[in-house]
């Protein structure tokens, strides 16, 4: 660690893994209630379980990415970060707001919470992975606010590299599409497309811009390579990232009351977009194999690597598997389409946090570079424990996923939907299985934190 501020990054990636573990046990419930559909009924209803579930996810990526971008900005910078103590605050007030908002979730009927807090005066409640409550979100927008005051300041007053602008861009985006979750229109044709500028625009648009800039600044420093480079690369994927994630917003408009020409837009460009992830494939096994020093961190090289290629995987592959419009119509809304989201996310975003932490805990604990040659082969145990058992998930829910379509939709004698989800439940138990297993990885990503402490660290060949 070569400069003071960075260390208030840790709070940040200790919040980031606390609510990691709360989301997958959250998911582990979901998951039982699949196949055991009273399993801790009325405490824990499906439709809050998934509530908690997707939003814990999305509140621990966005401190994970705060935390990486206070790290990253002041080295990148050659500077001090603007206001340490500014971001530790935002550290308290976003956590406890996270906390509170979950709480709700778990001990108030939704109805009563929007009641609470609220919601009447302007609405913005009761849609999907945008249900916090409007209190909430004013005070997301605060700190959003208030960190990218933050970073600018450090980036203005320091140098300015491309990695850095970068990762600015792609946060001030996350900042400005979070603004339309405020935007709740009566008419729910407006409501869905405009709800996706949002949720599209930040997973397939400006948070791409986010993981290639972490990405990058991890491989310039564990391979040594010329900064040069490594920003010709990433100024070409973020161009392809954000052409055909833009308008690839296009295949979310599908069958939704948008006009028909949607259908040839959407499928287009949505099908090119799992070219930028394959170039950041390409671009992180390229960095690595010309390397110019063997970093001693070489979990943290696992994890740069891992994310190119599941992130490729996920978003690309399993994405374009259902993203053309007449494939679309058969397999919208079935397992196909949770496959491809449990895929994706864990590829490019919870990688990259991963990836980040990986890298910078050991500096941010006193290490020189990395952590004992014994805490490195657990992280790397559970590498494997949790990418493996999300590939099984995925090729599960793919297979229920192709079941369903099959039964439900597509044959000449169409079946109920619960009819058809009692012949899938074998795929959910395995489903299941496989969650378990992905929790004792990240169990075992925690523990090789401390496993080897006391150990010489790793050194570099």
């Amino acid at each position: 660690m070569q400069y003071q501020s960075q260390a208030v990054a840790k709070p940040y990636f200790i919040a980031a893994i606390g609510l990691f573990i709360g989301q997958i046990l959250f998911g582990l419930v979901m998951g039982l209630q699949y196949v055991m559909g009273d399993f801790l009924f009325p405490e824990i209803p499906f439709n809050v379980a998934r509530m908690v579930h997707t939003n814990l996810l999305i509140v621990w990526l966005l401190f994970g990415f705060m935390g990486s971008a206070y790290y990253l900005v002041p080295e990148e910078s050659e500077t001090e970060l603007h206001s340490p103590k500014l971001a530790l605050a935002l550290f308290w007030i976003f956590l406890v707001a996270g906390a509170l908002t979950v709480l709700g979730y778990l001990l108030v009927p939704y109805a009563g919470l929007a009641k609470m807090t609220g919601n009447d005066l302007l609405p913005t409640m009761g849609r999907e992975f945008l249900e916090q409550p409007t209190i909430t979100k004013v005070g997301i927008v605060i700190v959003a606010l208030g960190f990218l005051f933050n970073i600018g300041m450090t980036i203005l007053k320091g140098r300015k590299t491309s990695v850095s602008l970068v990762l600015l861009i792609g946060l001030v985006g996350l900042a400005v599409m979070f603004l339309f979750s405020f935007y709740n229109p009566v008419n729910l044709v407006k409501d869905k497309f405009f709800w996706w500028w949002t949720v599209h625009l930040w997973v397939e648009g400006v948070w791409e811009l986010i993981m290639a800039s972490i990405l990058a600044f991890v491989l310039i420093k564990i391979t040594g390579v010329d900064r040069e480079v490594i920003e010709k690369w990433l100024y070409v994927i973020i161009a392809m990232a954000l052409i055909t994630g833009i308008i690839g917003t296009g295949h979310h408009y599908y069958w939704i009351g948008t006009p028909e020409y949607w259908q040839w837009w959407g499928s287009v460009f949505s099908a090119m977009e799992p070219i930028p992830f394959f170039m950041m494939t390409v671009f992180a096994f390229n960095m690595v194999n010309r390397r110019r020093r063997n970093h001693p961190n070489k979990a943290a090289m696992l994890w740069a690597l891992g994310t190119a290629v599941m992130a490729f995987l996920g978003a690309g592959v399993w994405g374009f598997l259902h993203t053309l419009a007449p494939v679309n119509y058969y397999t919208h809304g079935t397992q196909i389409t949770a496959a491809h989201g449990h895929m994706a996310f864990y590829g490019a975003y919870v990688m990259i946090v991963l990836t980040m932490i990986s890298y910078a805990m050991p500096m941010m604990r006193g290490r020189a570079a990395a952590n004992s040659e014994k805490s490195q082969v657990l992280e790397m145990w559970s590498f494997w424990l949790m990418t493996v058992s999300i590939v099984f998930i995925t090729l599960f829910l793919t297979a229920a996923g192709v079941l369903q379509v099959w039964l439900q939709r597509y044959s000449d004698a169409p079946q109920a939907f619960m009819v058809v989800q009692d012949k899938i439940a074998l795929f959910y138990w395995m489903r299941e299985t496989a969650g378990v297993i992905f929790l004792i990885g990240l169990v075992l990503y925690v523990m090789s934190f401390f496993v080897g402490s006391k150990d010489p660290e790793a050194v570099q060949v």
